[in-house]
């Protein structure tokens, strides 16, 4: 299989970790390679200490059309056990790329369904073109939802609306999705790109274990009582003043310059 076939393209450049699902004939459906490779790029992201952030998007017109429904009609009596093996790759993905020490930016160039809903969902920064629509799919056939959706729906938009969105398997335009928080932004298609590599290249030259820091308070938060969330605050913005990062942004801040953090 030559790179350009590989079902997941991953490329490394200044900090910046670019992940393109790459099944475009498919619509980027998730069959049981590109779960893996999802999977494997997950963790290589999460333990590679240049990588300052992960960027995830689709090649072609849809971001991801969710998982691969002519494998599903084609596995026969190992229906059920190719969603175990689908899931044990997709949701081991999932969970790094949530835990990882740096931020993760999700470039929606376009339909995300199923599967691909939950992964656009899954950056920091969820930033999607206007010809984007977002539907969890899973109901319409017959399944429930996995990937982290039940968990990361409702804490993004409520009960109320993740129940209308997952049970009507209501399609959520991209407008609409901005609206009630489900994505960050909503921009005109030929200006996803640029739009995209502003906020990419502004984290990648941040504070990086910082950002990392600050994501995970911020998921933790939801399952902590107040004096709880009190206590990590205090622990990691020690750990911040304790490190390069937080010693660099002072002086700089003091000097009236612009911190360096790549260097430290």
């Amino acid at each position: 299989m030559s790179e350009t076939d590989a079902p997941l393209l991953f490329t490394r450049d200044a900090g910046i970790a670019r992940l393109t699902l790459n099944r475009p004939k498919a619509g980027n459906a998730i069959d049981v390679p590109l779960a893996r490779a999802l999977m494997e790029a997950a963790i290589e992201c999460d333990e590679d200490e240049s990588i300052r952030v992960v960027t995830l998007t689709g090649a072609g017109k849809l971001f991801c059309g969710g998982g691969d429904v002519g494998g599903f009609a084609n596995a026969g009596d190992r229906f059920s056990a190719l969603l175990k093996e689908l899931t044990a790759y997709v949701h081991s993905a999932v969970s790094r790329f949530s835990r990882m020490g740096k931020p993760m930016v999700t470039i929606i160039n376009g339909p995300a369904a199923g599967a691909g809903f939950n992964l656009s969902l899954l950056g920091d920064i969820a930033i999607a073109a206007q010809s984007a629509h977002f539907t969890t799919a899973y109901t319409g056939i017959g399944l429930t939802p996995d990937g982290g959706a039940t968990w990361l729906l409702p804490r993004l938009v409520g009960l109320r609306k993740a129940q209308e969105i997952m049970l009507l398997n209501k399609r959520v335009s991209a407008t609409e999705a901005a609206e009630i928080g489900m994505i960050t932004r909503v921009v005109a298609d030929e200006a996803l790109a640029a739009e995209a590599e502003a906020i990419v290249a502004k984290l990648a030259d941040g504070a990086t274990r910082a950002l990392g820091r600050t994501r995970n308070l911020l998921a933790n938060g939801f399952g902590a009582s107040l004096e709880e969330q009190l206590e990590q605050e205090a622990r990691n913005i020690a750990a911040a003043g304790r490190d390069a990062e937080g010693k660099e942004g002072v002086a700089a801040f003091l000097a009236k310059r612009k911190p360096d953090f790549r260097a430290q």
